[in-house]
Parts: structure tokens; C-alpha cells; sequence
């Protein structure tokens, strides 16, 4: 698999989490404002997104890297 293409995974899969835990989080963190239909705190509501993707892209990422590692290690 090339560079390319394990990039283009991980940031498909990171997209993803954000989207769903993000939402999650934000129904979770800002349900009354959503019900009253009250302006949602924008910051709030970015970090709901951006705090999942980067875990999920950093998870990755780092089992990538130690996934490589062992294969050599077993060579």
C-alpha cells in the first residue's frame, strides 16, 4: 500500500469518527440549546468535531507506526 493511499485512509476513517462522535457530542453537550432552538456555542460545537478527529487520526497514525516496527522486528 502506498503513501498515498494509507493517508487517504486514515483521513477517511478520522472524517468519519468526527462526524459521528462529534455529533453524538454535541447532543450529549448541547441538548437544551438544540430543543429550545437556541444559537449553538460555535466553539463548542468546532472542538466536538475537531478533538474526535484528531484522536482518531493520532490513533492511527501511531498503529501504523508501531505495526511497521513489529514487521521489521519479526524479519
Amino acid at each position: 500500500m502506498n503513501g498515498k493511499s494509507v493517508f487517504r485512509i486514515t483521513l477517511n476513517r478520522a472524517i468519519v469518527v468526527a462526524l459521528v462522535v462529534g455529533t453524538i457530542l454535541i447532543l450529549i453537550n448541547q441538548y437544551e440549546k438544540i430543543i429550545s432552538l437556541e444559537r449553538l456555542n460555535i466553539w463548542k460545537t468546532g472542538l466536538s468535531y475537531i478533538v474526535p478527529f484528531c484522536v482518531s487520526a493520532y490513533s492511527s497514525i501511531v498503529e501504523r507506526r508501531d505495526t511497521g516496527k513489529r514487521n521489521q522486528f519479526l524479519k
